[in-house]
C-alpha cells in the first residue's frame, strides 16, 4: 500500500498591498509541489479578508478575473456569522500542513499563525510573536540594537508626535537625505527617498496612509543590495549572497523594479565580496534570525556602505518565491533547487510542531477562593 500523500493547504492573497504578488508566488509554489508526495488545496485571501474555497482559488490560479469570481462567491455568504470569512476552511478535511504565501499584512504579521496555532496544525514559517516583531520594522531594530547587530539610525513618528521631529531636526541628527518607511509594509509600500521638506512632508503623508508608526532612517552612501536567505530553525545555515543592482536613475529597489518591470535590475547570484564581508553578513543573518526567534526561512536585507560596511536593513520572513524571488535563487546557487527546498521547509515545520508538542501546560484546580488581608469583598463593594 502507497504511504499517504501529506494533504497541504496553500495560502494566499489577503489584504495587503502585495496581494498580487502572494498570488503570483503561491502559483510558483504549487506548480513546485510534488503531487506524488503532496495532495494540496489552495484557498485565496481576498483584499477584504474573505477565504475563498479550493475551486473558486484554482479558477484565479487558472486566469479568471479575481473581481467575478469573488462577487459570485460571496453573493449568497451570511457575514452576521463571524466565522463567515473563514467558513471555507471546512472543506479542508485532514490537512495535514498549512503553507501560507501571504506576504504583508495578515500573513507575516502573526495574524494566519494565530489562526494555524488554533487549529492545532504544522504550518511553515515563523512562530506568531516571531512574526509580529520581525514584521515591525521598529521593533526588529530594536532587538537588533540590544543585540550588537548594526542598523541604520533612525527615528519614530507617529501622527501625534509628527510635528515633533521637523525635516529640519531629523536631517540635523541623520543626513540631509532621508528614508520614510511605514514600520510595518513590505516591498518598498510607501517607501520614499527625500532630501528637502517639501518631499519630506509628502512622504509623510503617504506612509501614513499605510501605518500609523513610520520611520524616518539615515541614508547610507552609495550602498549595494545584498540579500542572504536563512534556512533552519534552532539551528539554522545561510546560503551565498547575492546582491541587486538597479537601474541607474532608480533611487532603490522599489515596487515596480522588484514585480512589475525588472528588465533594467541586474541581479549578481552569487555575488563576489570580500570573504570576511561575506561571512559577516551570513554572521549577522544568522544571528538575527536567532534573536528574532524566526523558524523555518527568511531573507535578510542589507546595505553595504562604500567602506565594506554592513549594515541590517530588514527581516522578510514569508519572502517572495515568485520566478524572480532572491530567497529560492539563493538556495539554488548554493545547492539546494526549488523543490529540494519547499521539501526542507515542511520538514521543518513538521519537526517545530512536534517540538512544540512536548511543552507542557499545566492546570490546577483553584479550589474555593481565599482572599488576602486588605482585598475588598462582594459586600465592601456594595
Amino acid at each position: 500500500m502507497a504511504d499517504k500523500k501529506l494533504h497541504i493547504a496553500l495560502l494566499f492573497g489577503g489584504n495587503s498591498s502585495e496581494h498580487d504578488v502572494s498570488k503570483r508566488s503561491a502559483h510558483t509554489v504549487y506548480d513546485a509541489l510534488d503531487k506524488d508526495k503532496y495532495e494540496v488545496s489552495v484557498f485565496m485571501f481576498t483584499k477584504d479578508g474573505f477565504l475563498l474555497g479550493n475551486e473558486d482559488s484554482m479558477k484565479i490560479f487558472n486566469g479568471a478575473v479575481e473581481d467575478e469570481v469573488v462577487a459570485e462567491a460571496i453573493k449568497d455568504v451570511d457575514f452576521s456569522n463571524p466565522l463567515a470569512n473563514l467558513q471555507n476552511l471546512s472543506e479542508v478535511k485532514d490537512v495535514d500542513l498549512f503553507y501560507p504565501v501571504i506576504h504583508g499584512n495578515m500573513g507575516e504579521d502573526g495574524t494566519v499563525q494565530g489562526l494555524f496555532r488554533l487549529l492545532n496544525k504544522p504550518y511553515i514559517g515563523s512562530g506568531i510573536a516571531s512574526s509580529g516583531v520581525s514584521f515591525d520594522k521598529d521593533l526588529t531594530k530594536q532587538l537588533l540594537t540590544l543585540h550588537g547587530i548594526r542598523n541604520t539610525k533612525y527615528v519614530v513618528v507617529t501622527p501625534e508626535t509628527r510635528a515633533d521631529h521637523p525635516y529640519e531636526e531629523c536631517a540635523a541628527k541623520l543626513g540631509e537625505t532621508l528614508f520614510i518607511k511605514p514600520a510595518r509594509q513590505g516591498s518598498s509600500v510607501g517607501i520614499h527617498k527625500v532630501a528637502n521638506k517639501e518631499d519630506f512632508e509628502a512622504a509623510l503623508d503617504d506612509a501614513f496612509r499605510y501605518d500609523y508608526k513610520v520611520l524616518i532612517e539615515e541614508t547610507i552612501n552609495s550602498p549595494r543590495e545584498v540579500e542572504c536567505s536563512v534556512l533552519g530553525n534552532r539551528e539554522a545555515k545561510a546560503s551565498k549572497l547575492g546582491a541587486v543592482v538597479v537601474p541607474e536613475g532608480d533611487d532603490f529597489y522599489d515596487y515596480n523594479n522588484k514585480f512589475v518591470d525588472a528588465s533594467g535590475v541586474v541581479f549578481e547570484i552569487p555575488v563576489e565580496l570580500p570573504e570576511d564581508l561575506t561571512k559577516e553578513i551570513q554572521q549577522m543573518s544568522l544571528d538575527a534570525f536567532r534573536v528574532l526567534d524566526n523558524r523555518g526561512m527568511a531573507r535578510m536585507d542589507f546595505l553595504v556602505d562604500e567602506n565594506n560596511v554592513p549594515y541590517f536593513g530588514e527581516v522578510n520572513t514569508l519572502p517572495g518565491f515568485t520566478n524572480i524571488s532572491l530567497y529560492p535563487q539563493l538556495w539554488a546557487v548554493s545547492g539546494i533547487n526549488y523543490k529540494a527546498l519547499i521539501d526542507e521547509l515542511i520538514r521543518l515545520a513538521i519537526a517545530e510542531f512536534d517540538d512544540n508538542a512536548k511543552l507542557h501546560y499545566d492546570f490546577q484546580e483553584l479550589g474555593s477562593e481565599k482572599l488576602g488581608a486588605g482585598l475588598l469583598t462582594d459586600e465592601d463593594k456594595k
